[in-house]
């Protein structure tokens, strides 16, 4: 008899066992392409101090960290007789000294900070962590989420933006999950913000062109139209970005308005540079320049990269990340240059259970079931599960002597995959009945010949 249902807190989530194996699988690969590529497994505390995580997201993000409150006497120093009058932020600070991980990149700069001297350059890193926001639950956003992210720091090398490509190739490859990576540079936007006259406007610039993909040319033209920017000039922009063109075409776009700016230049030399080398890397998966791409604007400084998924019926980022210059200066150590990408778990979960590309072996988590029949077959049954641990299957024996229907209905809801039926009857026959609790069908095998029919190893029992 089932009991009340107590709820979870908003935003949060049950894994069921189905669920979990599905997960796993998910990050077994992402984590495999990470190891291959030569990054080490990072992992930093789930709890951070507030001074560590306030004012690195902006007024927004500090309003969606999750504070902890001080443990004991959490009301020591503070004037009760004024809690009312005080602001929630200035109450907040002395009740609270800790949050939770908001992101994985800060505190990655933060143990980047502390231990640079005793770390190798450049130091390759992967971290996969679940962080906590206090969001607004919705359909796809959560209060506690899983990131996956991959950096390296201490180095200038575009080879790493290239690894970084064939990293999200293979990952997305070996799911069967059809992506297209997105490529832009911020020295790109910079460039275009000059030329039409407004360097000072680059944020509102790109946070509107960013939009392209989700609004109307029109929509965009308007909020370009109030930040400032001469009609003629926005046309211009606008023609670049929405016509549709390959990679030469848009280089050759850009080449064509970027001419005489230094820093665009530079971003068109480094694009093509990433591009030629991604190509002598033999990566096929399609990579296309997209001159409205401004992800990460406020701290990203080269090259930027989105993955959107190929299909109509679920056309969302996946994956993304870019070059950041002193990410680590908010900690007090100028001067380390890197470049990440994260990937976005939850999402990537999603794709695949729509599209139906999990693996079908993975409903089931249980190899073999040994029916409990009867006690004088405890021996053989104890030695069978020996032998099917012993090669690695997952093998359970049921653990009370009942029905062979109730027992057979545990089998199917634990979608095993064999059911290993020993009772008197064969006992006396001297032999097991293996089913196939997928299609149904079962034969007997001898008790001679169960290692070697069964799990495959010999010699038999006697």
């Amino acid at each position: 008899m089932a009991g009340q249902k107590v709820a979870v807190p908003k935003g949060m989530r049950d894994f069921s066992p189905l669920e979990v194996r599905k997960r796993k699988y998910l990050l077994n690969i992402i984590e495999a392409a990470f190891r291959r590529f030569g990054y080490e497994a990072l992992e930093t505390p789930a709890m951070e101090n507030l001074s560590t995580l306030t004012g690195k997201y902006g007024d927004e993000g500090d309003k969606l960290l999750f504070r902890v409150l001080n443990s004991g006497d959490y009301l020591k120093g503070v004037e009760l007789d004024k809690i009312g009058e005080m602001r929630p932020e200035v109450l907040a600070k002395q009740l609270c000294d800790r949050g939770m991980r908001y992101d994985l990149t800060v505190p990655f700069a933060r143990y980047v900070a502390n231990n640079w001297g005793e770390l190798p350059h450049p130091f390759k890193r992967y971290q996969i962590q679940p962080v906590w926001r206090a969001d607004r639950p919705q359909k796809g956003r959560y209060r506690e989420f899983l990131q996956c992210d991959v950096d390296v720091v201490g180095t200038e090398s575009l080879l790493c933006e290239v690894e970084l490509i064939r990293i999200v190739e293979q990952v997305f490859g070996e799911l069967g999950l059809k992506v297209t990576l997105l490529l832009n540079n911020r020295k790109i936007l910079a460039g275009l913000a000059e030329v039409l006259g407004h360097p000072d406007k680059l944020v509102p610039m790109t946070v509107a062109i960013d939009k392209l993909a989700k609004t109307s040319a029109e929509a965009v033209r308007e909020e370009l139209r109030a930040a400032g920017f001469e009609e003629d000039k926005i046309g211009e922009l606008l023609a670049l970005l929405t016509t549709e063109a390959d990679n030469a075409q848009t280089l050759g776009a850009l080449d064509g308005m970027l001419a005489g700016n230094p820093q665009g230049e530079k971003g068109l030399e480094e694009l093509r540079w990433i591009l030629r080398y991604a190509e002598y890397s033999e990566v096929e998966m399609p990579v296309r320049v997209s001159p409205s791409l401004a992800r990460g604007l406020s701290y990203y400084t080269g090259a930027i990269f989105e993955v959107v998924v190929d299909s109509e019926e679920f056309n969302v980022s996946v994956c993304g990340g870019g070059r950041f210059d002193n990410l680590t200066g908010i900690f007090g150590l100028a001067g380390v240059t890197g470049v990440g990408i994260s990937f976005g778990a939850d999402r990537i979960y999603d794709a695949l259970e729509l599209l139906k590309l999990f693996p079908g072996d993975l409903d089931s988590s249980l190899d073999f079931l040994i029916l409990n029949l009867c006690e004088a077959a405890y021996p053989l049954c104890v030695r069978m599960a020996t032998l099917a641990h012993a090669q690695d299957y997952s093998c359970m024996i049921y653990p009370e002597v009942t029905k062979m229907r109730k027992q057979l209905e545990y089998a199917d809801k634990r979608r095993a995959l064999f059911a290993i039926i020993v009772g008197d009857r064969e006992l006396e026959a001297q032999e097991v009945v293996v089913r196939n609790m997928m299609d149904g069908n079962q034969r007997a095998v001898p008790l001679d010949r169960v290692a070697e029919e069964i799990f495959g190893i010999t010699p038999g029992l006697e």
